[in-house]
């Protein structure tokens, strides 16, 4: 992947749990998707999303998982036996070596660890989903979880 595919965040937590955002660089979807698209939703060739999926989860060396998301506030706790695809707007796992993956367009997402690493999560934050109350659950599910 290029150098400019990732946004890292400069978060102080364990060190083995890591964050990122990709940017459009590094993947193969043709315009209007430039590149590097990871939704099956937008209309993309499903070809080149998952290609574009293969290329980031190969780039990670950790398996991902996505989420159906629905601008709601429901949460699902991944495992390496739960490949889904899974109705949520939020994920969590305390399993190490999995990735939770949120999409993001003109919403927010926002990435939580638990102490010592214990468990980490991912939400998709738009209006619809900070008014259900995403966060909220996605830390209540993380702490239930991480006990």
């Amino acid at each position: 992947m290029p150098s400019d595919a990732f946004l890292m965040p400069p978060w102080r937590v364990d060190a083995r749990v890591g964050a990122l955002m990709t940017t459009r660089a590094g993947g193969v979807s043709t315009a209007p998707f430039h590149s590097f698209n990871l939704g099956r939703s937008a209309g993309d060739e499903p070809a080149a999303v998952d290609e574009n999926r293969r290329r980031f989860e190969a780039a990670l060396g950790v398996p991902t998982r996505y989420l159906k998301q629905v601008h709601g506030a429901g949460v699902v706790r991944l495992t390496h036996d739960s490949p889904g695809p899974h109705t949520a707007d939020a994920a969590i796992t305390t399993e190490p070596g999995l990735a939770c993956t949120v999409m993001v367009a003109d919403c927010l997402p926002v990435l939580f660890a638990a102490p010592g690493g214990r468990g980490v999560a991912a939400a998709h934050a738009g209006w619809r989903g900070l008014a259900a109350a995403v966060l909220e659950a996605t830390v209540g599910a993380l702490c239930d979880a991480a006990a």
